[in-house]
């Protein structure tokens, strides 16, 4: 088990809930849109939100940035300690910054050192475009540089007696990406931040991150997530809850539903989406099957709560693989969506 690390109320690793974060695609001198952005997120089902401050003069929004929204922010630093040394005396609850790009080792020390006075913990994020030039030479996996890397710069902040630390090693591969969390999750028990990094675009990016990050949750690597998609933010927060509920991490409804065949003679997809909109918003765990003919249910959904079985002209709405109602097709929907609200 990792150790435990606070983000202002929300705790990463020792056995927490997996923390699901995003970014805004905001600068913090728009003030309001990134309040907006945040709390669109925080609707979503975000947990933590990080934004970019890339110079002393941004720097100097993320005070009121603070004081208009309750959700815990990060800050996003690159090449200037100056401006994490900023944001945390303004109040920030996470610096995201990677030692290597921030100068001396004695501009590491003055940030650890306000760090440490302000209860503020670190990300320590390297990623394939970061890797530590002694490394790049050396005969070590792709995976084995992006750790390697890491854990030069974590040694760095123990040096300083440090260790309110969460470390990411992500990579746009996914290959490389899970291979590198194998290895420093037996090396480090700092809490893990898990993503594909840069994973492009919606349709690939929710496939490469489901992939990527999944297998690593599966093996029960990784404390929070971020799913990487280019575009608005808030689809990151809902992909990451579609990966967390598909592994059970999540309480939520889950629906099962054939792919449809010739044998199929109702509006399997209709119907689905139909449920779909009942279910928004349910955080319960329960099972609901809607199958296209007898021969997939209720046999091969026996398991559902409760489900529903097309037929000819007739669907069969059963309960734990007992048939419960036979209706007209014309009756289906309203007789099972009845059906389905008895159980919320």
């Amino acid at each position: 088990m990792t150790r435990k690390v606070f983000v202002k109320d929300v705790p990463i690793g020792g056995g927490s809930p997996i923390a699901i974060q995003s970014m805004t695609i905001t600068v913090p001198s728009d003030v309001k849109g990134t309040i907006d952005q945040i709390e669109r997120l925080k609707a979503a089902g975000c947990h933590i939100v990080r934004i970019a401050v890339p110079d002393l003069e941004e720097a100097k929004f993320v005070g009121e940035i603070i004081r208009r929204t309750d959700m815990p922010i990060v800050a996003d630093i690159h090449f200037d300690y100056r401006i994490a040394i900023e944001c945390i005396k303004s109040g920030i609850h996470k610096i995201r910054f990677n030692p290597g790009n921030i100068g001396s080792r004695k501009n590491v020390e003055y940030l650890v050192k306000c760090a440490k006075e302000h209860g503020v913990p670190i990300r320590v994020g390297v990623n394939s475009g970061s890797i530590e030039k002694e490394f790049a030479d050396r005969p070590f996996t792709a995976a084995q540089k992006l750790c390697e890397s890491a854990l030069k710069h974590v040694r760095l902040l123990e040096e300083f007696s440090f260790y309110d630390t969460v470390i990411s090693v992500k990579s746009s591969s996914v290959i490389t990406t899970i291979e590198a969390y194998e290895y420093i999750s037996k090396l480090a028990d700092y809490p893990l931040h898990v993503g594909v990094t840069e994973a492009g675009p919606y349709e690939f990016a929710i496939v490469k991150s489901a992939i990527g990050i999944g297998a690593l949750l599966a093996k029960g690597i990784g404390d929070t997530i971020r799913v990487s998609i280019t575009g608005d933010p808030v689809r990151e927060v809902k992909a990451a809850q579609n990966i967390l509920k598909a592994l059970g991490k999540m309480p939520h409804p889950e629906i099962v539903s054939c792919p449809s065949c010739g044998r199929c003679n109702y509006d399997l997809e209709g119907f689905v989406g139909k449920v779909q909109k009942i279910l928004e918003g349910v955080d319960k765990d329960i099972k609901v099957a809607i199958m296209g003919c007898v021969v997939n249910g209720p046999g091969e959904a026996k398991d559902a709560d409760i489900g529903i079985a097309g037929g000819s002209g007739r669907a069969a709405i059963f309960k734990k693989g007992r048939v419960v109602k036979s209706v007209s097709q014309k009756q289906a929907l309203d007789e099972f969506i009845k059906e389905l609200k008895s159980l919320l």
